[in-house]
C-alpha cells in the first residue's frame, strides 16, 4: 500500500492498493475512490465493539478490499493535519477516541481506561481513549496544527483538557484538578489539566474542535436576538 496526505491545512488522505489488499476506516469515511473496491461493514470483534459503544466513535467500521489497484480517499472532517502513526508488535498508540481516520494492516483497537477513575470521570478527554497495537499503520486526524514532544523517563507535561490527542504507550496519563478557587474561577482554563509522564512521545493538537465549536457559538448573531430583553423579543 502507497499513501500520500494532500490539501494542506484541508487535508486528504490518498491510498493506493494493490490487488487483494485492504483498508479500513469509520463508517461514512470514504470521500471517493475507484471503481475496484468492494465494501464490507463490521464491527471488528467484541472488544471493539465494546471499545465503540464506551467512546463516541460509531459502532461500525468499512473494509475496503481492491479488486485491482485502485484508489482510495478519505478526507479529514474539520481543517487540521492527518498523521500517519506506525505500531508494530510489542507497542501501543493511545489516542483521543475522535481522531481515529482508518488503519492499514492487523491493528487490534481497545479501550485505554485512565487509571485513577474518580479523576479521570470528570477529566472529559483523560477518562476513556482508544489503544492501537498489532502491525499496521494507523491514521489520526488532528484539529489545526500538531506538536510533537519526547518526553524521557520522568519527565512531564501538563496539557488543557481537550488539547492531548495522542501519545505512546509507554506515557502515563493523570487528570489532575487545578489547585486554587480563584485559579478555577477567573483562570479560563476549566476544572482539569492532562499530565502525560514519560517516557514516549505525546501528541498536541492546536485546535480542538469542542473549543472551536463554543467559541463560534458564542459568536453567532442569533443569540443577540435570543438573549431577554432582545428586539427580537420586543
Amino acid at each position: 500500500m502507497e499513501y500520500k496526505i494532500e490539501g494542506g491545512n484541508l487535508p486528504v488522505l490518498k491510498c493506493k492498493l494493490k490487488k487483494g489488499e485492504s483498508i479500513y476506516c469509520e463508517a461514512d469515511g470514504m470521500s471517493w475512490m475507484d471503481d475496484v473496491f468492494d465494501m464490507e461493514t463490521n464491527i471488528g470483534g467484541g472488544k471493539q465493539f465494546a471499545s465503540k459503544l464506551l467512546t463516541r466513535d460509531r459502532i461500525f467500521r468499512n473494509k475496503y478490499t481492491a479488486r485491482e489497484d485502485g484508489e482510495i480517499a478519505i478526507a479529514s472532517c474539520f481543517p487540521g493535519t492527518i498523521g500517519a502513526m506506525e505500531v508494530k508488535e510489542g507497542e501501543s498508540l493511545i489516542a483521543q477516541d475522535s481522531a481515529y481516520l482508518g488503519n492499514f494492516g492487523e491493528v487490534n483497537m481497545s479501550i485505554f481506561f485512565q487509571k485513577k477513575i474518580s479523576s479521570g470521570l470528570f477529566g472529559g478527554k483523560g477518562f476513556i481513549m482508544q489503544k492501537f497495537s498489532g502491525d499496521g499503520i494507523v491514521f489520526l486526524e488532528f484539529d489545526g496544527s500538531v506538536s510533537e514532544y519526547y518526553l524521557k523517563e520522568g519527565e512531564r507535561k501538563i496539557i488543557d483538557t481537550g488539547y492531548l490527542v495522542a501519545m505512546e504507550g509507554t506515557c502515563k496519563l493523570e487528570v489532575v484538578i487545578i489547585k486554587g478557587i480563584k485559579n478555577v474561577i477567573f483562570g479560563g482554563e476549566g476544572l482539569f489539566n492532562a499530565v502525560v509522564t514519560g517516557p514516549g512521545k505525546v501528541y498536541i493538537h492546536s485546535m480542538p474542535i469542542e473549543k472551536t465549536a463554543a467559541k463560534v457559538y458564542y459568536a453567532l448573531p442569533h443569540r443577540l436576538s435570543s438573549e431577554p430583553g432582545s428586539v427580537k423579543d420586543e
